[in-house]
């Protein structure tokens, strides 16, 4: 293996898995339930895990709103957030926000056509999704999600994190 070109710190320093993670660049998500516990949540721990079947993955704090909204509801949504949207990012981050449906008052959304899930209004893309399965992951639940729907605006820039702050891809 060719180390031209490679430079490798000097003496690289331990940190936590928080501060490691933090140099993984991640997109932006919120991720919905409808019903009796309608909530949203900012996330980035969401993944796309096969195209046949189609299916997704989101990770939720056991102790987090959403993990008993999606137990109770069965469904989720997922709205990818684009460049321009970094205040719903914060919004749905402020534990202070109201509960229940009342908290998407103060945004534009549209309930699913297939799970009643809010919608970002705006977002790059959609995906509505029934729980496939939930696995323990620690002190989070894994949640399998198979895509019901799926939706994108095209010829839009995405939101990320990365480095403990939002970033515009260019």
């Amino acid at each position: 293996m060719s180390t031209a070109g490679f430079r490798q710190a000097a003496d690289p320093a331990p940190v936590s898995l928080r501060e490691a993670m933090a140099q993984f660049a991640t997109g932006i998500t919120v991720v919905t339930a409808p019903g009796e516990r309608c909530h949203g949540m900012t996330a980035n721990a969401f993944s796309s895990v096969s195209l046949e079947p189609p299916l997704v993955l989101c990770c939720i704090s056991r102790t987090a709103r959403m993990h008993a909204a999606i137990m109770s509801s069965r469904t989720f949504a997922v709205s990818m957030l684009g460049a321009d949207q970094e205040h719903l990012a914060r919004y749905f981050a402020d534990r202070s926000r109201p509960n229940g449906v009342a908290q998407f008052d103060a945004v534009d959304w549209v309930p699913g056509p297939r799970t009643g899930a809010p919608l970002l209004s705006g977002s790059l893309a959609w995906l509505e999704c029934e729980l496939a399965e939930s696995y323990d992951g620690g002190d989070h639940s894994i949640f399998l999600g198979r895509v019901l729907d799926s939706r994108r605006i095209p010829d839009q820039k995405a939101l990320v994190f990365y480095a403990g702050a939002f970033h515009r891809v260019a």
